[in-house]
Formats: structure tokens, C-alpha cells, sequence
């Protein structure tokens, strides 16, 4: 893989399309298929989808991760209802309260939680509310991000606890698995063993961080909150009438395992960028990197200087810098950065 000038570390959104989702999409774009889903490329995603997990599901595709986190939440409560989730979540930071306009106003209670995780504690504690109180927002879902937005990852055993926690409160579980397979791969376990043997009631299974060019899929495992929502998928502007140009895309990514090999190169080279970022001896990271996400307390100047040579990355206010490695970051890359990071700390001394 040779590197190129275009690569850089500001999101994992900014790698194109890998060639095993073009050739699929190439593959199905012949001939006439039928429209809005009903064709044979969605189906054979949506069984993939279903082989994958081991289990029976109701899954629809969508064009991006805020429709499916928007929609799949509009499925689980209602305005008047509450959704707890961690402070630094992409459904309370960065959907521009889609999920408030698809729910028609459900409130977002959240907790900072360790390292990017909410703990079972903090869910009984925001879960509260009585019933009979009806002068405040009801808790009906519990929202976890897989991997977190600090870039650290659930184990089997945490989302278990939490789920319980959410039972116990009778709350539903949605999961924004916008970078799912980045945990998958560091885990090592079976997708079902993080999803619905864990508790979890719906999934949005990310693909755009992951090689595709568009689309993310929305898996119910509990298929009783499935009903209608290819009804809600319509009025929201979100069925493809060419549906297959989405869902063949998947059939590149799932099949031989691209998803795992894609995510598993990515989480290898936040890896080689960490252990360089260390090595430099004047530098934290903030966070264990457990996926393709590094934070990192760069000096203000040297960001700037960084940015001055051309590399883009992103700080986050109380989190540092963020580095998001993709399935195409080339291990050149990662050198030519940290040659560039190890001059510019120097040069700024």
C-alpha cells in the first residue's frame, strides 16, 4: 500500500470506497432490478446480515449513521419519553438533534461515565424517574456506542451489565455501531455476543467508516419494534428507490471477511500511531486505544505547525487531539506524520 499526500487522520469518513464494494456494486449494476428494496442484492445483504449474527432480524438500509441512530430511536420512544446515553455521544453532540425531530422530542440524559463508557450505575440512577410522574420525560431507551466516542470498547460483560440495568428499568437498548467492527475485530468474539446475547435490542451496524461510499443498515433483533419502519424510512426521505446500489455494497464488505480485515487494519495502525506519539516521550494519550481512535495532548503550537504542513486532525474540547485511522491508512503515512510530529516538537521546544 503506498502512501499518498491525500491521506490524513481527521476522520475515517474521509477514505474512499474499498474495491471489493466497488466490485460488488459494479457487479449489480446490470440489467433492471427491481426498486425500493424488493430486488435480489438487498436480500442477500439483509440473510448475510442475519448469517452474521446467527440469529433472525429485521434489517433496512439507510443512507447515513444520523437517519439510523434518528430512526431506529424513533422506533424505540415516543416525545414525551428520555433517552440515556453518554455525554460525548454522536445522538446528543453531533446529529443536530435529528433524534429530538425523529422522536418528536424526546430528552437526552446523560452521564460522562469512565473513559467513554456509562456504567450500570449511572443508568439506574438517570432511569429514576417514576412512572406515575408524569410532569417529566418517561426513560424508555438506554443508547450505547460501540466503540465509544473515545475510541475505547465495551466488552461482553459491560454491555451484559448495562442491558440488565436497562430491564430492570424496562428500558429498550439501541447501539450506534458506527464503528462496530473496530470493536468486533479487538474483541475477537462473535457479533452476537456484543449485540443481541448482550441485550441489545437494535443496531446500527456502520459501513461508510468502514469501506463503503454511502449507507448504514438498521438491525432489529427485537423485531416487534421493526413494524412500520420502512414506513418511517419513506417519510423521512430514506428508501433508495435503486436500493440495491446500498445494499450490494455491503455484500463487498461482509463477504470473505473485508469488514474484519478492513477494521483490523485500521485498529493496527492507530496502534504503530500510538506507540510513535509515546515514543516521542512528550506527549499523553488520553485515552487506552482499543480501536482506530488515538487522543492525544499535542502541544497547541505543535498542532498548529502540524496543520501548517497540511495534515488534518481534529481537537476535542477535554479530550485532546483525535486521530482516526481508516482501512486504507498506508503505514507510510503513519511514518511521514511522525516524522513531521517529531520535528515540529522540536522545533517549538
Amino acid at each position: 500500500m503506498k502512501p499518498t499526500p491525500q491521506q490524513h487522520f481527521g476522520s475515517d469518513n474521509y477514505a474512499g470506497i474499498c474495491p471489493e464494494v466497488f466490485s460488488a456494486m459494479s457487479d449489480a449494476n446490470h440489467a433492471h432490478a427491481v426498486s425500493y428494496g424488493d430486488d435480489e442484492y438487498t436480500q442477500l445483504a439483509c440473510d448475510k446480515i442475519r448469517e452474521i449474527f446467527d440469529t433472525d432480524c429485521e434489517v433496512f438500509f439507510v443512507f447515513n449513521g444520523t437517519a439510523a441512530n434518528a430512526l431506529a430511536l424513533s422506533s424505540l420512544c415516543q416525545g414525551f419519553h428520555s433517552i440515556i446515553c453518554q455525554q460525548q455521544a454522536h445522538i446528543q453532540v453531533d446529529e443536530c438533534g435529528a433524534p429530538e425531530l425523529f422522536t418528536h422530542g424526546a430528552k437526552m440524559l446523560t452521564a460522562p461515565g469512565v473513559e467513554g463508557k456509562l456504567r450500570p450505575e449511572d443508568v439506574l440512577r438517570l432511569a429514576s424517574n417514576p412512572e406515575d410522574n408524569f410532569h417529566s420525560h418517561l426513560p424508555r431507551v438506554l443508547s450505547l456506542t460501540q466503540n465509544t466516542e473515545c475510541g475505547t470498547v465495551y466488552s461482553p460483560s459491560e454491555l451484559s451489565a448495562l442491558t440488565a440495568a436497562a430491564k430492570q428499568k424496562g428500558l429498550f437498548t439501541h447501539m450506534d455501531g458506527a464503528r462496530f467492527a473496530n470493536a468486533l475485530v479487538t474483541l475477537n468474539c462473535h457479533p452476537a455476543d456484543i449485540t443481541w446475547r448482550a441485550g441489545v435490542d437494535v443496531l446500527c451496524l456502520g459501513g461508510s467508516k468502514n469501506g463503503l461510499g454511502l449507507g448504514e443498515a438498521v438491525v432489529f433483533f427485537n423485531k416487534s419494534l421493526a413494524k412500520d419502519f420502512d414506513r418511517r424510512c419513506k417519510q423521512a426521505g430514506q428508501m433508495a428507490s435503486k436500493m440495491r446500489v446500498l445494499s450490494s455494497q455491503w455484500l463487498g464488505l461482509l463477504n470473505n471477511d473485508v469488514w474484519r480485515r478492513n477494521a483490523s487494519h485500521a485498529n493496527n495502525m492507530a496502534q504503530q500511531l500510538a506507540t510513535g506519539i509515546k515514543a516521542t516521550g512528550k506527549i499523553n494519550i488520553n485515552y487506552p486505544v482499543q480501536a482506530n481512535a488515538v487522543f492525544a495532548n499535542l502541544p497547541h503550537a505543535t498542532a498548529q505547525a502540524l496543520h501548517q504542513r497540511g495534515w488534518h486532525f481534529y481537537e476535542f474540547p477535554g479530550a485532546g487531539y483525535r486521530f482516526m485511522c481508516a482501512w486504507d491508512t498506508a503505514a507510510e503515512t503513519v511514518e511521514a506524520f511522525l516524522a513531521d510530529l517529531n520535528e515540529c516538537l522540536t522545533a517549538n521546544e
